[in-house]
């Protein structure tokens, strides 16, 4: 794999923790303008700029994009944000409940995204991708790291553990209670012998950030096109990216809750779904599935947990043997007569880190009629999926703790 180093723009140390915001897909506009109040540096001004304008401007509009990048000129501009003399490579940390876990923040090349070198694992929506087209073209910026995860490589280790026993450049917790520290890597034999290391490595793979990924490859592809007499590599060929070693990465589990039972009424519900599933009441104990093929289901005020019978999932097919495609073939599909999970507004998602209580809240408001607890995937089944040039059903892998944005930006004009 190709990563390079990059003359980062990076805000002030005693500015990072102000600046840092969380990604701009994980909030709703208006949580957003929630979160960015009082907080002029906050990041979330450039990656959701449209908090800047009135509540009723059209988030895809022109003016959105360009507020964005006024707004990264302005930080700019007064010296919040400054750009590395030389090129670098960046070491980040992210620390949750005692579990940490380590990066290297350079730049892939999107000859290996467009060539199939970086593999995904879940289908792109267009309007997303021209979205953060857009925001890529305007402010000609990566504003925002892609997460990657690579195989571990035990020298790899080995150069980043040299690193970070050495004081930060950043270092401070969020209010969720992550901490993050950031190293800068200026060093030129540390620089090669990294970029050497992922030279031997045949693949990385996306975990989180599709669409950033899809959009930053586009926007580089697009430029190269346009300019046919550059000779050589420029900025644009590159993205931004954070590549963590796989055995450092948790998927949490991503959670399903539905509106209605399709008209059958709970007891009609449960012995439909008993042929495919043993069923054992827990009352209003929550329930937590242990391993696959188990699931957590909450229905009329009481928990379940439900256990798949032999023969309900294909342990020869990669996406076959997925609790999300046991859940569809077996309820979701036939009893509920829900086929699309991208597109049928009675399901929706819930991410593993709002806990199981979340689950019968949304269902004890009346909102949903019934939710399911899943068992997280593995990262070896995201990435055998991956090698195989499959397709994970959709909102199968939720990872916590999530990147910060803001604490380094590549520009493509460098």
């Amino acid at each position: 794999m190709i990563i390079k180093p990059f003359r980062g723009l990076r805000p002030r140390p005693e500015q990072a923790r102000q600046v840092a915001s969380r990604p701009y897909d994980v909030l709703s506009s208006e949580e957003a303008r929630v979160e960015a109040a009082g907080n002029p540096l906050s990041f979330l001004n450039v990656v959701k700029p449209e908090i800047l304008l009135p509540p009723e401007t059209d988030p895809y509009a022109p003016e959105v994009y360009a507020t964005g990048r006024a707004y990264f000129e302005k930080l700019l501009a007064e010296g919040v944000f400054s750009q590395d003399a030389g090129e670098c490579l960046y070491i980040y940390e992210l620390t949750m409940d005692g579990r940490s876990q380590t990066g290297i923040v350079a730049c892939a090349a999107v000859r290996d995204y467009l060539e199939g070198r970086i593999k995904k694992h879940e289908l792109t929506r267009p309007d997303k991708e021209v979205d953060r087209k857009r925001h890529v073209r305007v402010s000609m910026l990566n504003a925002e790291p892609v997460f990657f995860a690579y195989r571990a490589v035990p020298a790899l280790d080995k150069v980043v553990a040299i690193i970070t026993r050495h004081v930060p450049e950043y270092d401070f917790t969020a209010d969720d209670g992550v901490r993050h520290r950031f190293w800068v890597v200026r060093s030129a034999e540390l620089i090669s012998h990294i970029v050497g290391e992922f030279e031997g490595i045949p693949s990385t793979y996306v975990a989180d950030g599709h669409h950033r990924t899809a959009a930053a490859a586009l926007v580089g592809a697009e430029l190269r096109g346009e300019n046919p007499g550059d000779s050589g590599e420029r900025e644009y060929d590159y993205f931004l990216a954070v590549h963590f070693p796989d055995n450092q990465l948790a998927i949490l589990d991503y959670n399903r809750v539905i509106t209605d039972l399709g008209g059958l009424t709970p007891a009609q519900f449960l012995d439909r779904i008993a042929h495919a599933f043993h069923i054992e009441p827990h009352g209003k104990e929550p329930v937590r599935p242990a391993g696959p093929h188990r699931f957590g289901m909450y229905l009329s005020g009481a928990w379940y947990a439900l256990k798949a019978k032999p023969g309900t999932w294909d342990d020869d097919d990669p996406i076959g043997v997925l609790d999300v495609t046991l859940l569809s073939r077996q309820i979701l599909e036939p009893v509920l007569h829900i086929r699309d999970l991208r597109t049928d507004k009675r399901i929706d998602f819930v991410g593993g880190i709002r806990g199981l209580g979340e689950l019968s809240k949304r269902v004890d408001s009346g909102e949903m009629a019934v939710a399911f607890a899943m068992y997280p995937v593995s990262m070896k089944q995201l990435m055998d999926i991956a090698d195989s040039g499959l397709i994970m059903p959709p909102k199968v892998t939720w990872f916590e703790p999530k990147l910060r944005s803001g604490l380094v930006v590549h520009s493509l004009r460098d």
